[in-house]
């Protein structure tokens, strides 16, 4: 859950360090005091987009961070692990700044992430329902979506998606073919006889390198043969020959080393020297023995080269480039061979559909128990929400073909008296209606989830009265499951918290600022009267309140 919540020179806000508890907790306050900016500042934290106005003005930059328990659920350890995240005393603390350029930063327990890295840790850890949210609910992607949470199948809708663009793509190919087939056929016969001629020239980029080196060798032989010949007489086979002149030397000064000792560093070099000499005169003879004049070799050798620069030179490459063109070309002709054999894409396609179909079918199975199971929650909550009598249902509407959503379409349906049959929700609901109906889907929603906090956003716009007192209710038992944290104008809602702060604005210095109280029994009594009574408040509406409160 959030443990704390630390701002700083965010919008009006200057500085604040929150610290939340456990169960349901009401933020309440006069209208522009600054109660949705904390859960925009949250927001933030989590991975909201912001740009230079969420500094506050005259400031470098606004910071933000939110402190939560590593929740229960292994799938976040895991998750932080693949990235390479270390977790602390099984804390997370997720860090926010912009600067007044509109540059932001992220870290997450001090080692910096992306944004998305950080979006996508916060969808583990809160879940913010906002005052707007019920009208969402009208989109149809936005129903489809929230069932497909209800029934844990978000993974595979999107695997039904990948095997339903496969479907449509392998069938495209195949009418492609169908289309086009003279082009094809004469691109076939081209790549076919460019890749059988490279096949026949059978070309080996480590034995072109030696290929090479051998040409060398075989078109200087005559010259390296004279030069073997030369240094080898020079070296041993002549009067003066340096080998066994260098031995002579070496054993005089041995002689005069038996004298004067100063002499044995150059009697050990000679004797190096000599031993060299003698190495290199026995290496160069086995050389000069290898050498030979061949002509027939050297023709067969400069052919070779001849092909395949001529032929690399035809296709405008280099000879080392000639293998990756071989290859681009055999995947080119099999895939033009491929979509050329109407029995074989016609397979291709079967199969892509029937991979389509058992997906598709799965989360089908998936969907309905979902769709049963929420259309029974919402309809229990609507008859306390002043719709006695009234009826919700998910439909799965089936969709011929098939789509890349699945094999149906999901619409909500409501009937908000007995009286009437169920239709869209998009075309019957009244605003009151939709207020209430929303807010009795997003709580059934969130006991389905398991994040551990749960954030409502004046999403009890559109309610009052008995009505109000019984969404306080709701959110109350919810908030035994759950850290529960709910912005509200409504002091029925707010009654029920099971602890509350209230949010004003404070002008210092000429600046008006933002600030949090927390509430006591009694603070929480005259803060209840005045969402009761407004300016006004009379030791009437204090009673009234503190028996709202449970405390007269």
């Amino acid at each position: 859950m959030l443990r704390r919540l630390t701002i700083r020179d965010f919008v009006i806000v200057d500085r604040l360090e929150l610290d939340f508890g456990a169960g349901f907790g009401a933020l309440t306050g006069e209208t522009g005091a600054g109660k949705s900016i904390l859960l925009d500042a949250l927001g933030l934290a989590l991975g909201d987009r912001a740009d230079a106005t969420a500094v506050r003005n005259g400031r470098e930059r606004a910071e933000v961070s939110a402190e939560f328990d590593l929740p229960v659920d292994a799938g976040l350890a895991a998750w932080l692990a693949e990235q390479a995240l270390e977790i602390e005393d099984d804390v997370l603390i997720l860090r926010r700044v912009v600067e007044a350029g509109g540059r932001s930063r992220a870290w997450l327990n001090g080692t910096p992430v992306t944004l998305a890295q950080l979006r996508e840790a916060g969808e583990w850890l809160c879940d913010i329902h906002g005052q707007h949210a019920h009208h969402a609910l009208l989109r149809a992607d936005a129903q489809r979506g929230l069932l497909d949470t209800q029934a844990g199948a978000g993974a595979l809708a999107a695997e039904v998606a990948v095997h339903h663009r496969a479907w449509r793509q392998a069938a495209e190919q195949r009418q492609r073919a169908e289309a086009d087939t003279a082009a094809s056929a004469r691109e076939r016969e081209l790549l076919a006889w460019q890749v059988r001629e490279l096949e026949e020239l059978a070309f080996d980029p480590a034995q072109w390198a030696e290929l090479n080196q051998e040409h060398s060798r075989l078109a200087h032989a005559a010259g390296l043969m004279a030069g073997a010949d030369e240094v080898l007489a020079a070296l041993g086979d002549s009067d003066l020959a340096a080998a066994p002149l260098l031995a002579r030397l070496g054993s005089r000064v041995g002689e005069m080393a038996g004298i004067d000792p100063g002499l044995d560093e150059v009697r050990g070099l000679l004797a190096d020297a000599a031993i060299q000499a003698d190495e290199a005169l026995h290496a160069l003879r086995r050389y000069r023995d290898r050498l030979d004049l061949d002509p027939e070799r050297l023709a067969e050798v400069e052919a070779r080269i001849g092909a395949v620069t001529d032929l690399a030179r035809k296709h405008r490459a280099t000879p080392e480039e000639l293998p990756g063109l071989l290859d681009d070309w055999r995947a080119r002709l099999e895939a033009l061979t491929a979509s050329a054999d109407p029995a074989r894409l016609a397979e291709r396609e079967t199969a892509a559909r029937k991979a389509y179909e058992v997906a598709a079918a799965r989360l089908s199975a998936a969907r309905r128990p979902a769709a049963e199971a929420l259309s029974a929650e919402v309809t229990e909550a609507m008859q306390t929400l002043a719709m006695a009598g009234g009826r919700f249902e998910v439909a799965l509407v089936p969709v011929a073909g098939g789509s890349v959503h699945g094999d149906e379409e999901v619409e909500f349906l409501v009937a908000a008296n007995p009286s009437q049959p169920v239709r869209s929700l998009a075309k019957v609901a009244s605003g009151g209606e939709l207020s209430r109906i929303g807010l009795a889907i997003q709580v059934m929603a969130s006991r389905a989830s398991a994040t551990p906090t749960l954030i409502f956003d004046e999403v009890d716009v559109g309610i009052g009265g008995g009505v109000a007192e019984i969404v306080g209710k709701l959110l109350h038992r919810l908030g035994r499951e759950r850290q529960v944290l709910c912005v509200t104008h409504l002091p029925q809602v707010a009654a029920c918290a099971d602890w509350q702060w209230n949010i004003a604005k404070a002008e210092r210095d000429g600046e008006v600022l933002s600030r949090v109280s927390v509430l006591d029994g009694e603070g929480r009594v005259e803060e209840i009267a005045r969402m009761l009574g407004g300016v006004n408040i009379t030791d009437t509406t204090r009673r009234h309140a503190a028996e709202m409160l449970g405390q007269g």
